[in-house]
């Protein structure tokens, strides 16, 4: 049996979902409502067969040739000498006599006719890559389910027997729920457009039919941009694994090691929960630093705080993001939860872990994370993928979490501490007229750890833990009772205010 060859769409991720593109010499189907990039895609696709050699045509029934050009433009891409375009145009166009060849007018002429202007048109250029945009014309055309679906099987058997492989457009705006193609063509590929309340819209698309080929199911988010479209598959981390040292790790701060029972296993994940302001993110940061002094890459995903003011805070304690990033050991992305799909923030530490060889992951903070999401259910599903995901390629994960309110009984906007692999908790709690702080680690998968609580405050040298509070009860819930005889509270310096 002669195995099969691909025509690769040129849409950088999609080819994966599609394990290797289209399969040649058959008939597919790209379905979506108007703006959800299709003609983007086909237009992808035949630049992708020009670059490899071959010949193209591009059937127009929709657009015009100057709005094609003018659409490839907006890209930076180039149809002339590369595609053929076969258009259809109003019927004014017709007294144009130098157009007289080219011209289709789909509500002047009957389908027949309308059907072999385009098989004269394939005759004549020989391609083997053909987008037809799109099958609403011929749907009106047809005027009856019956002799739509017939005109489809004729354009699918003439195709197959020409060797082309024919990508049709379908923009759903003639019946609803009208499937008359799909039990016709090889594969459908849909594509959809989210509006959600806030923020830019959310693409999706999906492989709902591929006959005799494996392929990755379910919805993957995709973004149009200049340059074209940008799928971002969706995440499986069994598929990915990877041989490492799962060795202890240190943090820099040796009382923290301590309570941590000798640090934090390489590939595992660890989760930083506690009210705002108890220093989470200088806690995750501490690990990266700590990281980037062993000679390992580092990246930090911002959500909540500003670039510019987190590196005047850090600055503060002696930490150099700027130089950092130019040296090239740590990653700062900033990302926007209301423009970054999961998908597309998934992609982008997936490359950083793959391509740029990062071992320790910082998320600050799942909040903004969570924002990004239409659904929390969802949410757990992409927490849990991506942290498999960096556990099996060795990379260390530090999520943070804020909690609501600030001394007291706490609640988290969403409950991820199953899924890390280690727990720190962060506690304010009030002693002796002052507001102080506190940790413990409450979950340790990979090993034993301290189950004491340790008061730790935030000075000009970064962070500093002190010995276990051995003489209060009460401190996770906020006001604690001192019951020892000896006060083992840390003596707060000068250098801690505004900090």
């Amino acid at each position: 049996m002669t195995p099969k060859t691909h025509a690769r769409t040129g849409v950088p991720g999609l080819d994966d979902v599609l394990s290797g593109g289209l399969t040649r010499n058959h008939v597919f189907l790209l379905e979506g409502a108007p703006g959800t990039g299709k003609t983007t895609t086909a237009m992808r696709f035949l630049l992708e067969g020009a670059e490899r050699g071959e010949a193209c045509l591009y059937v127009t029934l929709s657009e015009t040739e100057e709005e094609l050009h003018d659409s490839a433009a907006s890209h930076g891409w180039t149809l002339d000498n590369r595609i053929s375009i076969f258009e259809v145009v109003p019927a004014e166009s017709l007294l144009d006599a130098d157009q007289q060849q080219s011209l289709l007018y789909s509500s002047d002429l009957e389908l027949g006719e309308a059907t072999r202007q385009i098989f004269a048109a394939f005759e004549r250029i020989r391609p083997q890559r053909v987008v037809i945009d799109s099958l609403s014309e011929i749907r009106l055309l047809a005027q009856g389910s019956l002799r739509y679906r017939r005109q489809i099987l004729a354009m699918k058997h003439y195709f197959a027997r020409q060797d082309a492989t024919v990508l049709m457009l379908d923009d759903l705006t003639a019946e609803a729920h009208d499937r008359t193609v799909h039990s016709v063509v090889h594969g459908v590929i849909q594509l959809e457009e989210l509006a959600p309340d806030y923020g830019a819209e959310r693409r999706r698309l999906r492989v709902t039919k591929y006959r005799g080929q494996r392929y990755r199911g379910g919805y993957h988010d995709f973004a149009i941009k200049t340059g074209g479209i940008e799928v971002f598959p969706r995440l499986v981390a069994l598929e990915h694994r990877t041989d490492f040292d799962r060795r202890p790790n240190g943090s820099g701060i040796p009382a923290l090691d301590q309570l941590l029972g000798g640090g934090i296993e390489q590939g595992s994940s660890t989760l930083v929960l506690g009210p705002s302001g108890t220093g989470k993110s200088l806690f995750s940061l501490q690990f990266a630093l700590a990281a980037i002094d062993r000679g390992e890459r580092a990246a930090l995903f911002v959500f909540d705080e500003e670039l510019g003011l987190m590196e005047a805070r850090l600055a503060k304690l002696g930490i150099d993001i700027p130089a950092l990033r130019a040296s090239g050991a740590l990653q700062v992305e900033q990302v926007d939860a209301a423009e970054m799909s999961p998908g597309e923030f998934a992609q982008k530490v997936r490359d950083s872990v793959v391509e740029r060889e990062v071992r320790c992951v910082v998320i600050d903070s799942m909040t903004g994370y969570q924002a990004a999401m239409p659904q929390e259910n969802a949410l757990v599903l992409h927490i849990h993928e991506l942290l498999q995901f960096l556990n099996r390629q060795g990379a260390s994960t530090f999520l943070t979490v804020a909690q609501h309110g600030l001394v007291g009984d706490m609640k988290s906007p969403i409950d991820v501490t199953y899924l890390a692999d280690t727990v720190i908790l962060l506690r304010y709690f009030e002693a002796m007229g002052k507001v102080r702080r506190a940790v413990s680690i409450i979950k340790k998968r990979t090993g034993a750890h301290e189950d004491t609580i340790r008061e730790y405050r935030i000075g000009a040298a970064g962070l500093e833990l002190g010995a276990p509070l051995q003489g209060f009860q009460g401190v996770l819930r906020g006001v604690p009772d001192f019951v020892g005889s000896a006060d083992p509270l840390m003596k707060v310096g000068a250098d801690d205010a505004g900090l």
